[in-house]
C-alpha cells in the first residue's frame, strides 16, 4: 500500500474493520493489511496471574506509568532481529499516540525502562500491536497492568492479533475470525476510557487479578 494513502483515520477505519497493518521487515516501506483465520484475544477475566507473577509483582522495585513514553515503547518493541515495525508504522503510531488513540504502558526499574506495551483503543477495543522486555517478567508485569487498566476502563475485547506461548501462558487464546468480528462489533457498541483508572499498588493489582482469574 502506498505510504501517501495511509493516514491515522485510515488506520482507525481498518480498526474497526477487524484489520491491522504490518511490514515484511524493518527495511521493507510496503505496508500490507491483515485479518487472521484465527485471531488471538485475551480474555479479560481470564488473565493467568501465575503464584511466581504474583510474588515477583508483589516485591516490586519498578515503577509502572502510562503514555510517558510511546515512542520508546515502539522503538523497544522494533529493535530485536527481525521486526514488522518499519519506518511507516513507527511514524504513524506516533500520530495516532498524539492524537490519543494509541496508548503505551512502560515498566521502569531505577528511572531506566526496560519493559513495555503499546497498542489502539477503538470505542471498547484494545488492539494490542506488541511488548517488549528487557529484565525477567518485565513484559508479563505490563500486560498484567494493562489488563487491569483495560478492565476497570470498562474495555470489552483484548485483541492481540496472533497468539504466542507467551500470551498463551497469560490465558491468551485463539479463535474464529467470524467470532472475533461479533466480538469487536460488540465492543464498539460501548466507550473504554484507557486514560481514566489509577495505576494500582502491586498488593492491589494482585488481589484484584486473583479474585476475577
Amino acid at each position: 500500500m502506498d505510504r501517501r494513502e495511509l493516514t491515522p483515520e485510515v488506520l482507525m477505519k481498518a480498526y474497526g474493520l477487524g484489520v491491522f497493518p504490518m511490514a515484511e521487515s524493518r527495511d521493507d516501506p510496503a505496508i500490507f493489511w491483515v485479518d487472521p483465520r484465527r485471531r488471538g484475544v485475551l480474555p479479560l477475566d481470564a488473565f493467568h496471574m501465575s503464584r511466581s507473577l504474583a510474588r515477583h509483582i508483589r516485591r516490586g522495585g519498578y515503577d509502572i506509568a502510562v503514555d510517558q513514553d510511546f515512542a520508546g515503547v515502539m522503538e523497544g518493541c522494533a529493535s530485536r532481529p527481525e521486526t514488522w515495525i518499519n519506518a511507516t508504522i513507527l511514524d504513524l503510531y506516533g500520530q495516532l499516540h498524539r492524537l490519543g488513540r494509541a496508548h503505551s504502558l512502560e515498566v521502569r526499574c531505577d528511572g531506566v525502562l526496560v519493559g513495555g506495551v503499546y497498542g489502539v483503543a477503538l470505542q471498547g477495543a484494545f488492539f494490542g500491536e506488541s511488548m517488549f522486555s528487557r529484565q525477567t517478567n518485565a513484559s508479563k508485569v505490563a500486560l498484567a497492568y494493562l489488563v487491569d487498566r483495560l478492565r476497570q476502563g470498562g474495555f470489552r475485547l483484548f485483541d492481540t492479533q496472533f497468539i504466542t506461548r507467551h500470551l498463551a501462558s497469560l490465558g491468551a487464546i485463539e479463535i474464529p475470525r467470524a467470532q472475533f468480528h461479533q466480538m469487536l462489533e460488540q465492543a464498539l457498541t460501548v466507550e473504554g476510557n484507557f486514560s481514566a483508572p489509577a495505576t494500582p499498588s502491586g498488593q492491589e493489582l494482585v488481589q484484584r487479578m486473583t479474585q476475577t482469574s
